[in-house]
């Protein structure tokens, strides 16, 4: 069955949303482990995000997923991103802290 990236990109922004608590695991969890395990390995910095990102990229690829949908769907989510920063920046930043 291919995969649907309309339900994989579209969701919800709360605390019950499958993609929003997937994103928040892989920001405080499994980036920090990766960045460890590069510096203490030697690896450039976000080495293993890249090769593992384009090894889920490759997956989908094989599931029958067009490159074209998936390159229209990496630009949006970058340009989200993007927009993020920018926010986050314009406000001060990314949360720190408990406070």
């Amino acid at each position: 069955m291919r995969p649907d990236l309309e339900t994989m990109l579209e969701h919800e922004y709360d605390d019950e949303c499958p993609v929003c608590r997937t994103q928040d695991v892989v920001e405080w969890a499994l980036i920090p482990a990766a960045s460890a395990w590069e510096v203490a390995n030697g690896l450039p910095r976000f080495a293993i995000a890249l090769h593992g990102a384009a090894g889920l990229l490759g997956a989908l690829l094989r599931e029958g997923m067009p490159r074209k949908e998936l390159d229209t769907a990496l630009s949006g989510l970058l340009d989200e991103m993007e927009q993020h920063i920018a926010e986050e920046g314009a406000i001060g930043g990314p949360p720190q802290g408990n406070a």
